[in-house]
């Protein structure tokens, strides 16, 4: 599967909106500036996920834009597909016409990896994904940090005597 800067960036965008909604209107420069994203690629990208009611602009002097759905109503996968990013690991585009215009031997394989990407990237919420920033954000600032437990690896690259 291949999924390009359009549909990264729509994403992040939309995470940057989402973690910024609760003080009004958020211009696409703010985003931009924070994101490092093309002010005019966000224009294009905004347009288009004005167009599928996920987000709403709103005009004039503190204006720029809202989430127009809630948190938890918005998946990956509804951005992604709002900003025509196709999710499709198949060379045909899901037309079975791989090779010499037949089905080829592992069109079948990359159709269930598309599905589940699709499936993946739909339970995958706007909230969820807000949610996990806000918590790496949180331990950031108390200075606490994620620790691992190293006991797995130290069996697994401790020398075995003879």
């Amino acid at each position: 599967m291949r999924l390009t800067t359009k549909g990264r960036f729509a994403v992040t965008a939309m995470i940057d909106l989402a973690l910024h909604h609760g003080s009004g209107p958020v211009t696409l420069a703010e985003i931009s500036g924070r994101q490092r994203i093309s002010l005019s690629y966000l224009e294009q990208l905004f347009g288009k996920l004005r167009r599928h009611h996920l987000v709403e602009s709103v005009r004039g002097p503190g204006g720029g834009y809202c989430l127009a759905k809630d948190l938890g109503a918005v998946s990956v996968t509804d951005i992604i597909l709002a900003v025509d990013e196709p999710i499709d690991a198949t060379q045909c585009g899901g037309k079975e016409n791989c090779h010499d215009d037949q089905k080829c031997l592992t069109h079948d394989l990359w159709a269930a990896l598309n599905e589940r990407i699709f499936d993946y990237l739909g339970a995958v919420s706007l909230r969820q994904l807000v949610d996990a920033q806000n918590a790496k954000e949180a331990a950031k600032q108390s200075g606490v940090s994620q620790v691992r437990d190293m006991r797995d690896t130290a069996k697994r690259t401790t020398p075995v005597s003879a």
